[in-house]
């Protein structure tokens, strides 16, 4: 019961940030966060905040990972890369709005762990990778949309490349020594950049663990 009222209390907050896309909201309401936390911390599971997971890394507080979402623009027919798998609760997410999500997660123990879960989960639209991010998807493919959710300290060229004409990647971005959320619009192979919000997300690394 608790959780239900938490996480009622949670998508009107989410209203009030500004997630006035009801297919994100119900997918908020439809995805048991507490399942991609270690089970110590399932009370905070419906909190906005971001929380400690393996690796010192975190799984993002929902405020954040709806309004990335949301700046996405998802449509089911299209196809989204994820840099970063984390917990999978991302993934989880990206996984109802989209039609296939191609994610990477460079921590064989956090790729192996999220994969377990959405398997349980029976979430079936899912391609998982465990590789460099840096270097985006090994084969020749390009998305309709990019999501990264780590700190970029530049414009991921590389990653840039691998967008569609008219594609969208929405990822932490420095500015003069601080984190903003930044969408970057692809058009004819030039690029669009609006920033957004001030935030704080661990680096993006390059490499394998």
């Amino acid at each position: 019961m608790n959780a239900n009222i938490n996480k009622i209390h949670l998508i009107l907050e989410l209203r009030k940030l500004g997630i006035i896309n009801t297919d994100i909201l119900s997918v908020f309401e439809d995805i048991p966060r507490e399942k991609f936390i270690d089970k110590e911390l399932s009370y905070k599971a419906y909190h906005n905040r971001a929380l400690p997971i393996s690796c010192n890394q975190t799984i993002s507080q929902p405020g954040v990972v709806a309004m990335m979402t949301q700046i996405l623009e998802p449509k089911k027919n299209y196809k989204v890369l994820e840099i970063g798998t984390g917990s999978g609760y991302q993934t989880a997410v990206l996984s109802k709005l989209f039609r296939i999500v191609y994610t990477i997660e460079r921590y064989k123990l956090l790729f192996q762990n999220a994969k377990n879960v959405l398997e349980k989960l029976k979430v079936k639209n899912i391609v998982f990778y465990h590789g460099d991010g840096l270097k985006g998807w090994p084969a020749k493919f390009l998305f309709d949309r990019i999501i990264i959710t780590a700190l970029a300290k530049e414009m991921p060229k590389y990653l840039i490349d691998q967008l569609s004409d008219g594609g969208v990647m929405v990822l932490p971005l420095v500015y003069k020594s601080e984190q903003f959320i930044t969408r970057v619009t692809k058009i004819k192979n030039n690029v669009k950049i609006k920033k957004y919000w001030r935030v704080r997300f661990v680096p993006l690394l390059p490499g394998i663990k």
